[in-house]
């Protein structure tokens, strides 16, 4: 019994975390203490699967199985973006999780394929170079959401160029992954699925 208490405390306490990073961020966005000072350039997010304020199609969630959806993403030229992270999360008035981070995506890639596994499940999936952050529940990748008693929620595939990497060990809490990207962010877009399919 006290074991589980200990173990849900934690998840609780990760998630309050992440939050206070996300609240700090205003309307959602990761806004970095040296990118703040500058112009934050603009990225344009699709998905062949979703439009912007559309539904997030049901083989997409934790009834489906198709894993992540497929994105891709386009801006002006970024020319001090050495990397991209694509954090997901779902920011409605009865829910604040976050469902996926991944991160050191090469700058010259501006396409994630559908389905990508967790890290370690097939590399040739997962951008090179690329890692997943591990999620509140333990594990890495994808974590799709699932609809909640009323079906609402607002699925945010938010991406950022960062100016380098994230040196980060496997190891390193949500909330220091989630300020790390807002530290380095240079530019930054976002694709809102409203509610499920």
């Amino acid at each position: 019994m006290g074991l589980r208490h200990s173990s849900t405390r934690s998840v609780v306490v990760k998630m309050a975390a992440a939050t206070l990073v996300f609240a700090a961020a205003g309307c959602g966005f990761l806004r970095g203490g040296a990118s703040a000072a500058e112009e934050i350039a603009l990225i344009n997010v699709k998905s062949s699967e979703f439009r912007q304020g559309g539904a997030l199609p049901l083989e997409y969630t934790c009834q489906g199985s198709l894993g992540s959806p497929p994105l891709n993403w386009s801006s002006k030229p970024l020319p001090k973006a050495k990397t991209f992270a694509v954090v997901v999360d779902d920011y409605s008035s009865t829910s604040q999780a976050v469902h996926w981070i991944i991160y050191n995506i090469d700058a010259r890639t501006t396409v994630l394929a559908p389905g990508i596994p967790a890290e370690g499940a097939k590399p040739n999936d997962v951008p090179p170079g690329s890692k997943q952050a591990r999620l509140a529940n333990g594990k890495r990748g994808y974590n799709p959401p699932c609809p909640e008693s009323d079906g609402k929620g607002n699925f945010r595939f938010s991406v950022y160029a960062l100016s380098d990497q994230l040196e980060l060990s496997e190891s390193t809490p949500l909330a220091e992954i989630l300020q790390g990207i807002a530290d380095l962010t240079i530019a930054r877009g976002r694709l809102t699925a409203v509610d499920i399919e």
